[in-house]
């Protein structure tokens, strides 16, 4: 069974047919252990200082705006390769451009290790990250389940890898709503963008944050929120100052939150959107380990899929191209849609464009223009996620261990082996 709010992110089906071992995670940070992976570097000078930055209790973003506020310098001299959740224990590089080493001694803030790992002169990005490496500890497990996660790990194998699916980090985990501000930003509507994002109430959240949020969402009273905000919420406050100041600049109070906040938006919408086209095509009974008529493909650059290297399947070409698949050097690619995206032919572009006729989008909307830097011209993402998961037991709980390619999600590796109790 389905849980209702994967359905509600896109994300339909399980791979696997085996029982889930049950369990709970992230009873403590260090339960859910998260490391970058990245190639052999030298660093021998440049006008970045590269740091290793150790955490718990932190989300990225709230740790670049507490360094950028602690080191007295503007965020735009960070760069860094992904959001890490907030609780897990994790371990990623952070460049900062033009900071004296010395500075480091200043930053005095609880759970964080930084290790200086030298200079260089380009910044830490996305196309830097080889993957993630993950140690999960899954508490109180059914009895038999270092048997399932045998049955299940080889049904894995069997099946070439998972569903590649956006997981709930992406959306929200306790207010999954980045794709519904995304889709009203796209749809050209920032004012229901703004108000999602500042006040549409879940109950997961805590009974002051959850009530503020009701207020504003049922009165549209700006002035108040300001004044019954939690503190904690920096990012909502920051907007809603902004919109005291600016009375109807919906568009414009978005421009006050950090680019790489801002941007995750449209790209969750983009997320939901491949989320239901992979599970329309896994209804449809199309596979997801090799390609048909029709199909675009990804080839490997650097051990992961390269969604720059495309190629369109034909019947004359699909022989050769699934002798690639079947050696793991192409991947079938499903859209990422924006406004630049050819969508596939044959069967898989007519699951392509259901769903995006039924989400009532055109390419066009992700030009955004009300926010211009906010639009996507869209890429493709392998529609299969292989994975290698070692097991270990500790008693009543089993410990979990694989590594993941850059945009892939631990959680959905870990839902396939729970199937419940997430």
């Amino acid at each position: 069974m389905i849980e209702l709010a994967d359905a509600k992110l896109g994300i339909e089906f399980y791979a696997t047919d085996s029982p889930g071992i049950g369990g709970s995670i992230r009873r403590r940070p260090e339960d859910f252990e998260v490391r970058e992976i990245y190639a052999d570097q030298d660093y021998e000078g440049g006008r970045y200082l590269v740091l290793e930055v150790e955490k718990s209790g932190w989300d990225t973003h709230h740790l670049i705006r507490e360094l950028s506020r602690m080191l007295r310098i503007s965020q735009k001299r960070f760069s860094w390769a992904g959001t890490k959740d907030k609780h897990a224990l994790t371990t990623q590089r952070i460049a900062v451009a033009n900071l004296d080493p010395a500075a480091i001694a200043r930053i005095n803030l609880p759970r964080i290790a930084i290790k200086i790992l030298g200079r260089t002169n380009r910044a830490v990005n996305l196309g830097d990250l080889q993957g993630n490496r993950f140690r999960i500890k899954i508490a109180d497990v059914v009895p038999d389940a270092e048997e399932r996660i045998s049955r299940i790990t080889s049904e894995i194998a069997s099946l070439g890898g998972l569903p590649n699916y956006f997981g709930i980090q992406r959306f929200g985990d306790i207010r999954p709503i980045t794709h519904e501000v995304g889709r009203a930003l796209v749809k050209g509507d920032p004012e229901l963008a703004a108000f999602i994002y500042l006040s549409k109430p879940y109950p997961e959240e805590i009974s002051a944050t959850r009530e503020a949020r009701e207020r504003l969402w049922e009165g549209r009273d700006i002035s108040l929120a300001l004044k019954t905000y939690p503190t904690h919420l920096h990012y909502e406050l920051a907007m809603l100052n902004y919109l005291e100041q600016h009375p109807g600049d919906y568009a414009g109070s978005f421009n006050v939150l950090a680019p790489n906040l801002r941007r995750l938006f449209v790209h969750a919408y983009q997320s939901y959107i491949f989320n239901r086209i992979l599970s329309l095509r896994m209804r449809r009974g199309l596979p997801l380990d090799s390609a048909v008529s029709g199909d675009v493909v990804c080839f490997l650059k650097g051990g992961n899929p390269d969604p720059g290297r495309l190629q369109r399947v034909t019947e004359e070409t699909i022989d050769a191209v699934n002798r690639h698949t079947q050696r793991g050097r192409a991947f079938v690619a499903l859209p990422l849609f924006g406004y630049e995206t050819e969508l596939a032919e044959g069967v898989p572009g007519e699951v392509e464009r259901a769903v995006i006729a039924a989400e009532g989008v055109l390419r066009e909307d992700f030009i955004v223009p009300a926010n211009p830097d906010l639009g996507s011209p869209g890429t493709r993402k392998a529609a299969l996620l292989p994975v290698d998961v070692a097991c270990s037991m500790e008693g009543s709980a089993a410990w979990l261990e694989f590594a993941l390619p850059p945009g892939s999600y631990a959680t959905i590796v870990l839902r396939e082996y729970m199937k419940e109790g997430m």
